[in-house]
């Protein structure tokens, strides 16, 4: 009787588990956009590396993000059903990084540190 309550408990947990990451996944899109990177000076460095990292985090319905200096690119993870991948684009485009067909806004270009222009 006892292991029979145990099995049950563990089947339903596991259950659980996977609805509960199903529920979660609704709506999260991943997608890569292609950037123009010289260094990975802007992941570290304390001027444009917190305020890059701040201001990725503050793009509405942006969960998460990875930066690969070496491939140029960013991998988001959003929230569609709070943003759309044009609105993001746009987004970095502000913040004075190309992203995929959308080029850097020339005002906030400038305002980067010097290694992070071309």
């Amino acid at each position: 009787m006892k292991q029979s309550i145990v099995k049950i408990f563990f089947v339903l947990v596991v259950l659980f588990s996977f609805s509960t990451a199903a529920f979660a996944q609704k709506g999260t899109q991943k997608a890569v956009i292609k950037t123009f990177l010289h260094c990975d000076h802007c992941k570290k460095c304390e001027t444009c590396g917190e305020k890059f990292k701040v201001e990725m985090l503050n793009i509405k319905g942006v969960k998460m993000y990875e930066l690969d200096d070496k491939a140029m690119t960013f991998t988001v993870y959003y929230n569609s059903k709070k943003t759309d991948l044009q609105s993001i684009r746009e987004a970095i485009s502000k913040m004075g990084y190309d992203a995929d067909d959308v080029k850097a806004d020339s005002e906030a270009y400038e305002n980067l540190d010097g290694c992070c222009k071309a």
